[in-house]
């Protein structure tokens, strides 16, 4: 299972705005640093946790449909699914229909359900699912908790830029982080 981040966010959940009142910088003398740090934030967050904070769009490649009849896809959450396509032996893509499916996207993971399953003729990344996922367009109904969490980050890697060298970054996860992110992440055995 392959998952292509197709486009990136249209915004990041936190604004500048934010960012500089809650480092209390006056000017927007850092604000090239900060964009940057803000979506290292976002990115580390995403990956400890399995979610979408910025809207965007992907594809899940897979070899066969699971043999339950139900997907389950590892980012949540999935607020539509626009395509499915099925390869043949040739490498030729053909649509799915989407008609009936089921979607339960808040779930996490989230589940997709086909009427139709399909059945790939190539056995590597035979079917394409692709998704949108997201929170939001401009992190309006991003969790408080997690944008706590992204700006304690990027305040300790803010500190630290000239401590570690920048393709160590980001170097420091600070204290209570872990605590602010723990109920948005999934653990496995």
């Amino acid at each position: 299972m392959t998952i292509i981040d197709l486009s990136p966010p249209l915004a990041e959940p936190l604004t500048l705005a934010e960012v500089r009142a809650h480092l209390r910088l006056d000017t927007e003398d850092e604000d090239e640093l900060l964009a940057a740090l803000i979506t290292a934030a976002r990115e580390h967050l995403e990956r400890e946790t399995g979610l979408v904070l910025a809207a965007r769009d992907f594809r899940l490649c897979l070899d066969q449909w699971p043999a339950d009849g139900i997907l389950k896809i590892p980012r949540a959450p999935v607020r539509e699914v626009t395509a499915v396509l099925v390869y043949d032996g040739a490498g030729d893509a053909a649509s799915v229909s989407l008609d009936g499916h089921l979607l339960d996207g808040q779930a996490r993971p989230a589940r997709l359900y086909l009427r139709d399953v399909p059945k790939p003729g190539r056995g590597i990344n035979g079917i394409e699912v692709e998704f949108a996922a997201g929170f939001g367009e401009a992190g309006a109904s991003v969790p408080e908790t997690l944008k706590r969490a992204m700006l304690l980050h990027l305040a300790a890697m803010f500190a630290c830029r000239g401590v570690v060298a920048p393709d160590a970054q980001p170097a420091v996860v600070p204290l209570g982080y872990d605590r602010l992110i723990a109920p948005f992440c999934r653990r496995g055995l």
